[in-house]
């Protein structure tokens, strides 16, 4: 049975209601209390005449306004909306908690793998989908939302992976699990999809614009060799994903590919997650784990965030660049390997280096084939096709119409300049497309932070160092004026600085797109 009780917020008044139900013997099941402070009571079925006499003695307890009996309290009510919702969903779609059991599935999921309800709890990931990859990362507490495809039963899934991220008082994050999709490629795609990637892995990737063809076809060329790459740019330009695509394009293609982002992890746990460690290594390491670096084996590993790594950590990476041997934490005997290492930063590692902050010798090792990433702002060209792009995926996962696009986005969206870049653009157009009304995309729709609303950066956007933010915030801050004083003498005489200037920072930022009217 269950009760609603109708009360004032007043101390003491859920224990002379736990009181009541101990004098009438009455096994309390749960007790629940709701944001407006009503009290949920759930205990097992009692008799006529006890129910009467309980609910006479709680509408004479003080402060209590009304009692009444409900079908559901709060959380059997949440519940049992949230598994109606995902039964709806025509898609597989489960969660796993941080050690890949399976803890909640909808129906298609059920049916996918021909498991009942009950069973849930006995499955773990690993039982039911082939990814040692994926059930690695769920034990880090940097797990990122990504996507990959998948064979299941003979068919090819798109398989979406979201976080579950526990937001600690101490400001730290932990990983709590992931909400995993499963979207299932059209039939046509089954085939065509492989084809394509076994041919040209780069050929997803938008590269209208002359620095990134040029990029693009650079990177072709050097993929197919085992030298250190390093990749540098910007924060969300896309290093991972051109990674990815130049593993892909190598003769590694068919091995693994696992990336750690050194800057996310104390030294001790970076090491143990490259190189692994011995059993008793540590006092809960009742056995031997592999690292990154054996698992990876014939494969690529991507070091993201290098110039993070810790000058310990350095000296181990640059003698296993040398040799391709290490050893596993806590054990003396060696152990060799053949991967090729990808680097990834956003910072200057010859800044580093001056200041002592990045070893000389790695540097210079890691500096044999090195490609910079431009920032959007300097491939404009790319913005709309990439834009088309995201909003025809978007479109596709959400199941919806989609909408045409403005003809006044192009110049709106190439005015900004995107501090976030690629990833940036993805996420606030993602965010007006869960929100569009209509059937066309405007820039009224569009959420962009300009100096008014600097809460709007989130805190990957305000990575890098302070000169690098200022240039974010004082470029972000000449392209929203830029809309309103649409020329170098207007924009100038409202900012009160020469002409000469704000037309260099535009230049500089690449803002002055158009040919202007400097007579207006």
């Amino acid at each position: 049975m269950r009760l609603e009780v109708i009360c004032q917020d007043r101390m003491g008044l859920t224990r002379e209601l736990l009181d009541l139900l101990v004098l009438q013997n009455i096994d309390l099941e749960g007790i629940e209390i709701s944001p407006n402070r009503n009290i949920y009571l759930k205990f097992a079925q009692v008799d006529t005449t006890t129910f009467q006499q309980l609910m006479t003695e709680i509408r004479r307890i003080r402060g209590v306004k009304d009692v009444k009996t409900v079908s559901f309290v709060p959380s059997e009510h949440e519940k049992k909306l949230l598994l109606t919702l995902l039964n709806t969903f025509p898609d597989p779609i489960f969660s796993v908690n941080a050690k890949a059991n399976i803890a909640l599935a909808n129906s298609a999921m059920l049916k996918l793998f021909a498991i009942h309800n009950n069973q849930l709890k006995e499955k773990k990931f690993n039982q039911l989908i082939n990814h040692p990859r994926l059930a690695k990362l769920l034990e880090q507490n940097n797990l990122q939302s990504y996507s990959e495809r998948v064979l299941i039963k003979g068919n090819k899934y798109l398989l979406q992976v979201t976080p579950i991220n526990n937001h600690k008082t101490t400001g730290s994050t932990e990983n709590a699990g992931a909400i995993i999709l499963l979207k299932a490629l059209p039939a046509e795609q089954q085939y065509q999809a492989n084809e394509k990637e076994k041919t040209d892995s780069f050929a997803h990737i938008i590269a209208v614009s002359p620095k990134m063809s040029q990029l693009v076809e650079h990177l072709k060329k050097i993929a197919l060799l085992d030298e250190p790459l390093l990749l540098v740019g910007e924060t969300g330009t896309g290093k991972d994903i051109l990674a990815k695509a130049s593993h892909l394009q190598s003769m590694r293609g068919n091995k693994p590919f696992l990336g750690l982002n050194c800057a996310s992890m104390p030294e001790d746990v970076v090491e143990s997650e490259l190189f692994g460690y011995a059993a008793g290594a540590y006092p809960n390491a009742i056995e031997a784990k592999k690292g990154f670096f054996e698992y990876a084996n014939g494969g690529t590993v991507l070091l993201d965030e290098i110039g993070e790594m810790s000058s310990q950590m350095q000296i181990k990476l640059l003698r296993f660049l040398n040799d391709g041997t290490f050893r596993r934490v806590g054990e003396e005997q060696e152990v060799k390997v053949d991967v090729r290492v990808i680097c990834a930063t956003q910072k200057n590692l010859l800044e580093l280096v001056e200041k002592g902050q990045f070893r000389q010798d790695l540097y210079y090792r890691l500096h044999v084939l090195t490609v910079s990433l431009p920032p959007l702002r300097e491939r404009q060209a790319d913005i709309m096709p990439l834009t088309e792009e995201f909003v025809r995926q978007f479109s596709q996962e959400q199941r919806i119409e989609k909408p045409k696009l403005s003809p006044k986005l192009a110049p709106y969206l190439a005015n900004y300049h995107w501090p976030g870049n690629v990833r940036q653009l993805r996420n606030v157009l993602y965010q007006a497309l869960i929100q569009l009304a209509g059937r066309e995309l405007t820039p009224q729709d569009i959420i962009l932070p300009d100096l008014k609303d600097i809460s709007l950066f989130s805190a990957e956007q305000l990575n890098g160092t302070l000169d690098e933010l200022i240039k974010h915030f004082e470029a972000s801050i000449l392209a929203r004026l830029y809309q309103d004083y649409p020329s170098t003498r207007k924009l100038a005489k409202r900012l009160n600085v020469s002409h000469t200037a704000i037309a260099n920072k535009l230049r500089e930022y690449g803002l002055s797109h158009k040919k202007e009217n400097e007579g207006e």
